[in-house]
């Protein structure tokens, strides 16, 4: 029954209370047109009725003719006559249960009340304002009555039908003026609006492009948006248009980081079916060869399978620990003195690598965090051996070790020859290899990097680096408490 359009609804809803409002007016107006009309009418019922018991009292008494001794006795005569009453204006006297009353015709005449007139207004409590009184054959009156001095009761009464007359025109007037009130509320409410709603109606029409879009694979890029000046936080429709951009704008990080997700996934497989292919085609051979005697060594062969197994075993073992880094698995938490941690990551370096100059420099007091402590020597011994990979003999890699507020910082710095600018980007991602002109010997499978960002992603912090010729740093920032 009600309308389900928000155009409609407020249309509705604007007639409404226009109509409300005009007929509460209406009502008002015609009470105290009413009250205002029936109390001058009463000033003229009470003027009248003073007069005609003044004239009612004095009248001269009719003196008996039958017995002269008893001298004068009194008759009541016919009712008085009141000056300055209107045609319909009715006098009465009543005296000992009867009377008799007059009503002034529209030719000012006078005309006698009938019995049935006279019972209608013979009730009335003398001295009580005037109330309204229905007489048969004339019709509603304002009628009151008035005792006189020499007993009889004096009753006058009006009509009101010039009031219910004048009552019935502003009514007439009220209605139709109501009534082209409303029709002019519904105009100009469905042109403003209609007007008005216009931009919700162009951001519904975004809202429709959006949904319309190819939006289950593939990257998103940037969809349509709300225009600019329909996204004011001063209005409604404004809010509205500005919430739904930086819902489009969320949707799409969110579908392009999924897609990003998606590729990294199919590259992630792609790399460890091919990382993992070459060390099970090496035992595959070294397999076949060993069945063949007097081919080969027997203890060469299965040193090299042991090699590439061993390759492969830390291959799985690396890309389980980004699975479930991925995933937001816990790592374990208890206190690890992180100053210890980097000085044996340090000394350990310089033993597998006595062609770089190692050094370190930390504060004298232990820093402690909370955190992986195996996690954490395995980062930094990543980056340690990255540096010890991709730089040349003789190069001085230095760890430095700070503290920044409620942060820890570690710093892996190298003189060496740099990484290039196009790597950078992409250095943190995995299976991601150095350039083969920086390297030394034969890296491992490009997941060194990933994995130290992954383990400081876990105990919330992050890992960075800034390069250029000679100078090349890599930072690692975790709070103390994660």
């Amino acid at each position: 029954m009600f309308p389900t359009s928000l155009t409609n609804r407020l249309i509705v809803t604007a007639v409404a209370l226009v109509a409300v409002i005009s007929i509460l007016i209406a009502a008002v107006a015609t009470i105290v047109m009413r009250s205002y009309l029936t109390n001058q009418l009463d000033s003229q019922v009470r003027g009248a009725l003073s007069r005609g018991a003044i004239i009612a009292g004095g009248q001269v008494l009719l003196e008996s003719r039958g017995d002269p001794g008893k001298g004068p006795t009194t008759t009541q005569g016919p009712p008085p006559e009141v000056r300055g009453t209107g045609a319909g204006s009715i006098t009465a006297i009543f005296e000992g249960g009867s009377g008799q009353g007059q009503v002034i015709t529209s030719s000012r005449n006078l005309q006698f009340l009938t019995m049935k007139q006279l019972d209608a207004i013979n009730d009335l409590t003398p001295g009580k304002d005037p109330i309204t009184r229905s007489v048969p054959g004339l019709g509603s009156y304002r009628v009151a009555a008035q005792s006189t001095p020499t007993g009889p009761v004096v009753v006058q009464g009006m009509p009101t039908k010039d009031v219910d007359g004048t009552i019935n025109t502003l009514i007439w007037w009220e209605v139709s003026l109501a009534f082209l009130g409303i029709a002019l509320a519904a105009l100009a409410g469905r042109i403003l609006v209609g007007r008005q709603l216009e931009p919700l109606r162009k951001v519904a029409t975004t809202a429709n492009e959006v949904s319309a879009m190819p939006l289950s694979t593939g990257a998103v890029g940037t969809t349509v948006r709300v225009p600019t000046e329909l996204t004011s936080a001063t209005t409604e429709v404004g809010q509205v248009g500005e919430a739904l951009n930086k819902l489009l704008e969320h949707m799409e990080h969110a579908l392009d980081a999924r897609h990003e997700s998606e590729q990294q996934a199919r590259t992630f497989l792609a790399d460890a079916s091919h990382e993992l292919r070459t060390p099970l085609s090496t035992i595959k051979g070294y397999a076949e060869l060993s069945r063949r005697t007097g081919q080969s060594d027997p203890a060469e062969i299965l040193a090299k399978v042991e090699s590439e197994a061993g390759r492969m075993s830390t291959l799985v073992e690396d890309m389980l620990l980004l699975a479930r880094l991925d995933a937001g698995r816990e790592l374990e938490r208890h206190d690890v003195d992180l100053t210890r941690l980097v000085v044996e990551a340090v000394d350990d370096a310089r033993v597998v690598d006595p062609g770089h100059q190692w050094s370190f420099d930390v504060p004298d007091d232990p820093i402690t965090v909370s955190g992986d402590e195996q996690r954490l020597h395995q980062a930094v011994t990543n980056l340690l051996t990255n540096a010890s990979r991709h730089t040349p003999p003789r190069t001085v890699v230095t760890t430095r070790m700070r503290t920044e507020g409620d942060d820890v910082v570690i710093e892996v710095h190298d003189n060496g020859p740099g990484i290039p600018a196009d790597q950078l980007p992409t250095l943190f991602d995995r299976f991601t290899r150095g350039d083969s002109s920086r390297t030394r010997a034969s890296g491992g499978a490009g997941l060194g990097m990933s994995l130290v960002e992954a383990i400081m992603h876990g105990h919330g912090g992050t890992a960075g680096v800034t390069s250029s010729p000679g100078d090349t740093t890599f930072t690692l920032r975790m709070p103390r408490s994660a």
